[in-house]
């Protein structure tokens, strides 16, 4: 979506900054390295603008041009490679944290917020060439942090200083052996044939994912349709629809399109042919790619010293290992198979009802999920929408949020932005005052800007040898609509997923870690969905719900407790089958990446009746060809995602049953869950806040109390 044209005439556009070099000298200088970082700070404008910078946040940018990000993007390289030269350089009778560790940790942290101010305008700029030259400095930088993970001069430094066993901060430890993992999984403990193959095995891992994509975005499958075969399907969607001469409807394979039929339509022969079509996309293109993907990145784990890649990409994980993966999935399957079985026949014996003894396949799953919602629930999510302006919702999200973690939200005024609709907010610790962090909110769409909601770091808490303290900057950057410039009611789904994304700003700015490699984001993968996951229990709490759609009692009225229920029980719906599928997809991705020489289609003709209770396979088809998140992103670790809402639900459940916030228990979440970062394992400090192991049984017993 885009912002209209009133909407970009009336976009604030900063004037041209000039720029001057500041230099500061970190621990490095302090030991006599004589370790300069060069900096860039904005001039104020001739003009004498009364836009500012966060106070505080020097280097944190936004609107420069694109010579200003190509100058900055040179520049970090230049004071990165004069960092790990000197370090390099440090006489081996002399090694030392403060000369062989802390600068490498400070220039990671200084350079954080820099970085993204010259990758981050790709994202949001409205001017074109400010985008290609953000674009062609992330390249540029990518490509240099590559390099210094593969020099030997550096590693063979760091590994000798670890070998020492000098007495460090537990945090401090963690981050070395980050460093010597960091070129280590670049192979410089290898021989150097060994290292090429290493080189070889990712370039030709990068051109098969790319080659997988590639096939998935080029692949213009369509099928036709008379309109009799897709009743159910609403007049605008159809009307949506290219027509041949013959008046038959032209579907794509586009998921927007595949969704809608197997959501909609009545006909059971069109939903099985859209499934089979769709479920055989770049069958015979992708197959053979994914079978060489797998084998190369088993490969790689070999040489890299793991028994198979899944191994490899769990080993710093909270998971850690396949087999651990694999005994969740099947746990939590076995458990759900009695609910599951419940709603199953359920849906057959409506679809019985409905289209007679045709037999119930998976493609039907969808089509009567959806119309027992219609019969059973007396929901409509367009009239739910007029409830949630984000004028309510917004500063709804900030009190829920300050009376659960004892934090005080401000917006800050007169600071520079990047699009005149961006605003900026400071955090505060409510007891002491303290400033915490920042945020930048950029939420609504227009032209140019990345299409996704999510969370960036701009810049990680991290504290400095000379006692100076880095504060986090998190932007927050959502997609909801304008209408004749003003913001459109949020629907029910974009209000969960604000909830879910400012966990993650909570995140980011209560993570108190000493060391940027550890703060914000940066905390075990299996963990960083943990706390989003956690705030959006919340959506469908009365308490919530209310105080969302009512904050301003003078603009709206708040949902009634009738429909603040029926969206807690339409949560759950039919939630036990919806597991299963998503299960089933998570142990094809593991078992594919745990095994050796693994036949994908006696796979899934084994797993999915095993998984989805008898219900075969779709005929013909084979996820292998059409499964992205297996591929890139997700590899050996789809399973993260559930993992991530079964231990959200057992906190929630667990300390927060009531569904208000209890400022007692989320203190203890923030201060000793949140802030340690990824320092600590996540595990234990999980453990550690429950006074027990984290547990399935609020999963599961979420989804069995509002069953059929």
């Amino acid at each position: 979506m885009t912002e209209n044209d009133e909407n970009d005439k009336k976009m604030q556009r900063s004037n041209p900054k000039k720029l001057k070099l500041v230099t500061f000298t970190g621990a490095a200088g302090l030991l006599g390295l004589a370790v300069s970082f060069a900096f860039f700070a904005l001039k104020s404008h001739k003009q004498k603008s009364k836009k500012k910078g966060l106070p505080g946040c020097d280097t944190v940018y936004v609107n420069l041009t694109a010579k200003e990000i190509l100058d900055l993007a040179d520049e970090i390289i230049s004071n990165s490679t004069r960092v790990h030269d000197s370090v390099a350089l440090v006489p081996l009778n002399k090694l030392s944290y403060e000369n062989v560790v802390l600068p490498l940790a400070e220039l990671e942290a200084r350079q954080l917020p820099l970085i993204q101010s010259c990758v981050v305008p790709k994202m949001l700029s409205s001017q074109e060439n400010v985008r290609r030259a953000s674009a062609e400095a992330e390249l540029k930088i990518d490509a240099h942090i590559l390099s210094c993970r593969k020099r030997e001069d550096v590693y063979r430094v760091v590994k000798i200083y670890d070998a020492k066993g000098e007495s460090i901060s537990p945090e401090a430890k963690c981050y070395l052996q980050c460093l010597v993992r960091d070129f280590e999984h670049n192979g410089l403990n290898l021989t150097a044939t060994k290292r090429e193959e290493v080189d070889r095995l990712r370039n030709e891992i990068d051109d098969l994912c790319s080659r997988y994509v590639q096939n998935l975005n080029e692949d213009s499958s369509c099928l036709f349709f008379p309109e009799a075969e897709l009743a159910g399907l609403p007049q605008e969607f159809l009307q949506s629809l290219d027509k041949t001469q013959n008046k038959e409807f032209k579907l794509t394979l586009e998921s927007n399109h595949v969704a809608a039929i197997l959501e909609l339509c009545k006909i059971a022969k069109t939903r099985k042919t859209v499934a089979v079509a769709y479920g055989k996309r770049c069958g015979d293109a992708n197959i053979p790619v994914l079978q060489k993907l797998v084998q190369s990145r088993h490969r790689l784990a070999r040489l890299l010293g793991y028994a198979h890649f899944a191994d490899y990409a769990l080993d710093h994980r909270m998971s850690k290992t396949s087999t651990r993966v694999i005994r969740f999935l099947e746990d939590i399957s076995s458990t759900l198979t009695d609910l599951a079985s419940r709603e199953l026949s359920f849906l057959k014996d409506l679809k019985r009802k409905e289209e007679g003894e045709l037999p119930f396949g998976v493609e039907d799953l969808l089509y009567y999920i959806k119309r027992v919602e219609e019969l059973q629930f007396d929901l409509d999510f367009g009239d739910i929408r007029q409830y949630f302006p984000v004028s309510l919702v917004l500063p709804g999200i900030f009190k829920i949020c300050q009376d659960l973690f004892g934090i005080k939200i401000e917006e800050v005024t007169e600071v520079d932005v990047w699009y005149y609709d961006v605003r900026a907010f400071a955090v505060f610790d409510s007891g002491s005052g303290k400033l915490l962090g920042y945020f930048y909110l950029d939420m609504f769409s227009r032209e140019g800007k990345f299409s996704q909601s999510c969370v960036v770091a701009l810049q990680n808490n991290a504290l400095f040898s000379n006692g100076a303290c880095q504060i986090p900057v998190a932007l927050l950057i959502a997609q909801f609509a304008k209408d004749g410039g003003e913001a459109v009611p949020l629907g029910f789904s974009e209000v969960v997923n604000l909830f879910h994304e400012f966990g993650h700003v909570v995140q980011h700015i209560c993570n108190r870690a000493s060391f940027a490699r550890f703060s914000g984001l940066r905390v075990d993968p299996d963990f960083r969905e943990i706390p989003s996951q956690l705030l959006e229990n919340w959506c469908y709490e009365s308490f919530t719900l209310k105080l969302i759609s009512g904050y301003r009692q003078d603009i709206t009225k708040p949902l009634v407790d009738e429909v603040c229920k029926t969206l807690k029980r339409w949560r759950y719906s039919f939630s036990a089958l919806k597991s299963l599928q998503e299960i089933l997809y998570c142990l094809f991705d593991q078992k594919i990446y745990s095994d050796d020489d693994v036949d994908f289609h006696q796979l899934i003709r084994s797993l999915h009746p095993k998984v989805m209770l008898g219900l075969p396979v779709v005929e013909g088809t084979n996820p292998a060809s059409c499964f992205p998140r297996a591929v890139i992103g997700s590899e050996a670790t789809c399973y993260s995602r559930l993992w991530s809402e079964v231990y959200a639900a057992d906190i929630f459940a667990s300390q927060f049953g009531d569904g208000h916030p209890n400022l007692y228990n989320g203190l203890q979440f923030r201060d000793n869950v949140l802030a340690p970062g990824g320092g600590k394992e996540a595990m234990e400090l999980l453990t550690s806040f429950l006074g027990r192991e984290p547990s399935t049984q609020a999963y599961i017993e979420s989804r069995s109390k509002y069953s059929l």
